[in-house]
């Protein structure tokens, strides 16, 4: 019989890992960090859609202005590229030539769920084609399928980008991204956009490490959702000697940085206005640090995800931007003090994303669970 130990470690309740997730996250105060170091620090901003790394970088760092990003994206010193969980994320230059290939294992396990439409699809072959194309010119997802599909007619012409995009690094081509510009979305390869080519992996190990860094302390389980990865068991326990160990109130294990900032539960941790799909939302496989239980499922309809609202550092409401108002919608009665908070916190972000512009502030309908 396998003998089995109950979990060591101290005690880490919800708001302690609350308190220390959002130090790491750059959310307890504003970061004297560079856009540039901010998104390595962070391994990544989502950026399902165009805006939202802009808004995270407001919500964290100091001095920032949209334009320090797009400068960086228009500089080719961060990317847009599909990567942890199969999402786009805005990377570094360095972090793009190198997670992605440590994510590659889960962009050929979600080729499985295209095989019906690519019987008789030579994949290799289909990589080298589309690396032709794309390198010959920046090409979008329906030229891309238009192109395959010549080349093998049969097939789902959906599928044959999609493997495309599976097998290749391939990264959107500005001015998709830039901040007060649009572009529909082109496609290029990594290597030929940024003119030098991928790297090996890193070590898992490595990753392990700067994971905790960003959104520590944290399980193996909660690694694995971020990286949308599986077996990183070993890792972590080859690194075991070197990390310190607490539990949460379930009795899961988790990981740290010894020296990582642990801050008091009760530190202040001030509102923050977040965009959709933000990391620190998806970044955990038990997300009880952020998201109260009794508010789970509210930031989300189907596949519609809501701006966030954070009120003494736990999901709170959701928000949106209208013509002429911030529109804050709390899911429960803030005091006076929260109010107020909030609406500072709303002037400062308005400042920062569109200065110059008019906007009311509103608080709408208090959305009850």
């Amino acid at each position: 019989m396998t003998k089995t130990t109950s979990p060591v470690g101290p005690v880490l309740d919800a708001r302690a890992l609350n308190r220390a997730t959002l130090a790491r996250q750059l959310l307890l105060s504003p970061a004297e960090l560079s856009a540039k170091a901010a998104v390595e620090h962070l391994l990544g901003l989502q950026a399902q859609n165009v805006k939202p790394p802009y808004y995270a970088l407001a919500a964290r760092l100091e001095g920032f202005a949209p334009e320090q990003l797009s400068g960086l994206m228009a500089d080719r010193e961060v990317v847009r590229i599909v990567s942890m969980r199969s999402t786009i994320h805005t990377h570094t230059a360095d972090d793009c030539l190198t997670l992605r290939p440590l994510v590659q294992p889960a962009r050929e396990r979600e080729l499985t769920n295209f095989r019906k439409g690519l019987v008789g699809v030579d994949l290799d072959r289909l990589a080298v084609l589309a690396r032709k194309l794309v390198e010959d010119e920046p090409r979008t997802m329906g030229q891309l399928r238009e192109a395959l599909t010549v080349e093998w007619p049969d097939a789902d012409p959906a599928s044959l980008a999609v493997a495309a995009r599976c097998r290749l690094p391939l990264v959107q081509v500005t001015p998709r991204g830039l901040w007060g510009r649009s572009g529909q979305v082109a496609l290029t390869t990594a290597e030929h956009w940024l003119g030098r080519p991928a790297e090996q992996a890193p070590a898992v190990d490595a990753v392990v490490l700067r994971y905790l860094a960003a959104f520590g302390p944290a399980s193996v389980k909660d690694m694995q959702t971020w990286a949308g990865l599986t077996r990183l068991r070993e890792a972590f326990e080859r690194l075991r000697p070197q990390l310190s160990v607490f539990r949460d109130e379930h009795g899961a294990e988790l990981f740290d940085l010894p020296e990582a900032p642990r801050p008091d539960p009760e530190t202040p941790a001030p509102p923050r206005f977040l965009a959709e799909f933000d990391n620190l939302l998806l970044s955990h496989a038990d997300r009880g640090r952020v998201i109260p239980p009794e508010y789970w499922g509210r930031s989300w309809q189907g596949n519609q995800a809501y701006c966030t609202l954070l009120v003494d550092g736990f999901l709170a409401g959701v928000w949106r931007l209208e013509r002429d108002a911030l529109v804050v919608e709390p899911f429960g009665r803030l005091t006076g003090a929260q109010k107020h908070d909030v609406l500072a916190e709303g002037e400062r972000v308005l400042a920062v994303m569109h200065p110059g512009e008019s906007y009311d502030i509103r608080f709408g309908t208090v959305l009850r669970t």
